[in-house]
């Protein structure tokens, strides 16, 4: 890894296309600061991964209904990729932070490692949830892990532990010099989330972080 922190585009840049889709990744990809990508993942009707942060269709595609009541190809036909077309499409250089939105099972491992191997190089999954990420453990032991948070305490630190992970991702206000020596005293990486200023994302570095989510200005460099 770099000594600069990775910089992830979050969500592929969405200023000309929409969030999590095929066109807003290559737009990201084509931006020469950009080392990859992050996106969200919850798993459809049928148990199929899909692409998509929001539980349903209303903010990004505009369109009435739920992710998880609808069939990926009903969603693919409202605009929202399978997890495994997104991976195809992005190619195996940009490194990736898959985020589950939600607990998908083994289809999602089994996707990932398919497209990425079984070791699933420049990739590390992270989540909000706990039982997600310990699924993944389970199910593939030895594949990097991040627990996000809002917070970088003593319990973040401490959960993120329990369930095996090499990291913790963070809103970048919660984090300071204390707290990220913390984490890194207890074997544990930080990364951030979501930067839109340059600045910030210089000062972020200097903490010792090791991957920035970004938009805009951010992503640009």
């Amino acid at each position: 890894m770099s000594t600069r922190p990775l910089r992830l585009a979050h969500r592929g840049d969405w200023r000309d296309s929409p969030e999590n889709t095929v066109a807003a990744f290559a737009a990201a990809l084509a931006v020469s600061g950009c080392d990859g990508l992050e996106f969200d993942v919850r798993a459809a009707a049928d148990g199929v991964p899909v692409v998509i942060h929001d539980a349903t269709l209303e903010r990004v595609q505009r369109q009435t209904g739920r992710v998880a009541a609808m069939t990926a190809a009903a969603l693919g036909e409202a605009g929202v990729p399978m997890l495994s077309d997104v991976l195809a499409a992005v190619g195996s250089a940009p490194y990736l932070d898959v985020e589950l939105k939600v607990d998908v099972g083994r289809p999602g491992v089994e996707v990932l490692a398919a497209a990425r191997g079984f070791a699933v190089e420049r990739t590390v999954i992270s989540s909000f949830s706990s039982t997600a990420l310990e699924t993944v453990a389970r199910l593939a032991p030895g594949w990097p892990l991040w627990l996000n948070s809002r917070t970088l305490d003593a319990a973040a630190i401490a959960n993120a532990i329990a369930v095996g992970c090499v990291g913790v991702a963070i809103e970048w206000r919660a984090l300071d010099a204390e707290s990220v020596g913390r984490a890194q005293d207890a074997g544990l990486d930080v990364a951030a989330w979501t930067v839109r200023s340059l600045s910030t994302f210089e000062d972020l570095a200097r903490l010792g972080v090791v991957a920035v989510c970004v938009e805009d200005a951010a992503l640009d460099g």
